[in-house]
């Protein structure tokens, strides 16, 4: 329920809906409690029509006649009887709507006094007493029997309100989807970019409010873009500026006559120069124009496991005979040789797997080290995080190749993660969409 009223259409809907419903019950209590009023203050002018009527039907025949005439004239909720005295007593005790019908009856016969008018209650809730006095002194007493209430009509109201209910639901709805029309093609276009795509104009169309927010979208996706590339060049140029330095270096070492301090100096620049090689290539990432197109990922990861094993590594793949994909060459090389080199560099060895998990590409890369605290499974992935036990600058490592990988598998749509073997070593996942590959 609470996922179903996440959008903005079904809150919008919803919101609306309840306004409505709650606007309508309240109008039908309104409209049928005025409608009780009119029914009561109808029943009452018709019952005192009745009463003066009857009045002046007894007035016009002997008195002998006058209880069978009263007896002939009684129905409905009138139960009349002629008498000498009042049946109802004065001042006694009268339901609000009793003292209404007397006011009703004095009004349709003028000549009567208030005294000539009596109502009074009986033991029966349900049941009133009336006495109008006749021109020679005798009285005509009704017994009246309250009406049964009328039924409001509740299935009428309930229908009333669910269908109104149920069309405004879908109204809001289709309003709500309209007016949300241009935020989802946004949302399906901003989804729809890979990482590494170039710079996407959104669409600034829709209602104000929209455009507004495509606008800064636009412009906020113009400023990262722009950071970015001032980013990395000038991180490059440093980069690469750093080798014409170290080439001198290089050079100059050979005027240094101490051979402990020529071979300390030699690899403080070797380490150097990696550094600047691991930092100009994690730059670079997918900067390259090189276009995607089909590739045997078998072939690939097989040329790199054969040639560790012709190091004299120990390296083995278990793969199917041929797995195509849509990629760049050099970038998913560069992926698939950092995987493969920390494996052996820290666990060891590398055992290599390609599996087809429907419209993914599985690549796993296994080794046998000490694997990676499972809290700093997440952190090894960012540039240039080592940690001190396995991953150390004496190993030869700078902190980049992991991250290098990830870059390159999101680059293509994929994703990398780590794991810890149950048995021991490290386990990297690629997981790569398989797409119809096109040529750029």
């Amino acid at each position: 329920m609470i996922r179903a009223l996440d959008s903005l259409a079904m809150r919008t809907a919803v919101v609306t809906v309840l306004g409505i419903v709650v606007v309508h019950v309240l109008s039908l209590w309104t409209y049928e409690h005025a409608m009780e009023r009119q029914r009561h203050a109808a029943h009452a002018v018709r019952l005192a029509d009745q009463l003066v009527s009857l009045r002046r039907s007894l007035a016009a025949v002997a008195p002998e006649s006058r209880e069978d005439v009263a007896h002939d004239l009684s129905g409905g909720a009138i139960d009349a009887h002629w008498s000498r005295e009042a049946m109802a007593a004065a001042g006694a005790r009268a339901t609000d709507a009793a003292q209404r019908l007397a006011e009703e009856v004095r009004t349709l016969a003028p000549e009567l006094q208030a005294g000539d008018v009596l109502v009074s209650a009986g033991a029966d809730p349900h049941l009133s007493l009336v006495a109008v006095r006749l021109p020679d002194g005798s009285w005509l007493n009704a017994r009246l029997f309250a009406a049964a209430p009328q039924a409001p009509g509740a299935h009428g109201s309930l229908l009333s309100t669910t269908l109104m209910a149920a069309g405004v639901l879908l109204l809001s709805l289709a309003i709500a989807a309209w007016l949300t029309r241009p935020l989802r093609a946004m949302s399906r276009t901003v989804a729809a970019l890979p990482p590494a795509a170039p710079l996407v104009r959104l669409p600034e169309t829709g209602p104000k409010e929209v455009r507004e927010l495509a606008h800064a979208f636009n412009g906020m996706q113009a400023r990262i873009a722009g950071l970015v590339e001032r980013r990395t060049q000038a991180l490059a140029a440093v980069s690469h500026d750093l080798r014409t330095p170290m080439t001198r270096l290089r050079f100059r070492l050979e005027d240094v006559n101490d051979p402990a301090l020529r071979h300390a100096m030699a690899e403080d620049i070797a380490e150097m120069e990696q550094m600047v090689d691991a930092t100009l290539s994690y730059l670079r990432g997918e900067a390259s124009d090189e276009p995607v197109r089909p590739l045997d990922l078998v072939a690939l990861v097989e040329t790199i496991v054969d040639g560790a094993r012709d190091r004299g590594l120990c390296a083995d793949l278990s793969a199917p005979p041929r797995f195509v994909v849509a990629g760049r060459l050099v970038s998913l090389k560069r992926m698939v040789s950092n995987l493969v080199e920390n494996a052996l560099t820290y666990g060891g060895s590398a055992h290599v797997t390609l599996t087809d998990e429907g419209a993914t590409a599985v690549l796993a890369v296994r080794d046998h080290g000490p694997g990676i605290p499972e809290d700093q499974l997440a952190a090894v992935l960012e540039p240039f995080i080592r940690l001190e036990a396995s991953r150390s600058r004496a190993t030869g490592g700078v902190g980049l190749g992991l991250t290098i990988a990830r870059t390159v598998a999101e680059a293509h749509g994929g994703t990398l993660t780590l794991a810890n073997a149950p048995d021991g070593g490290l386990i990297v996942t690629v997981r790569l969409p398989k797409v119809q590959a096109e040529t750029n």
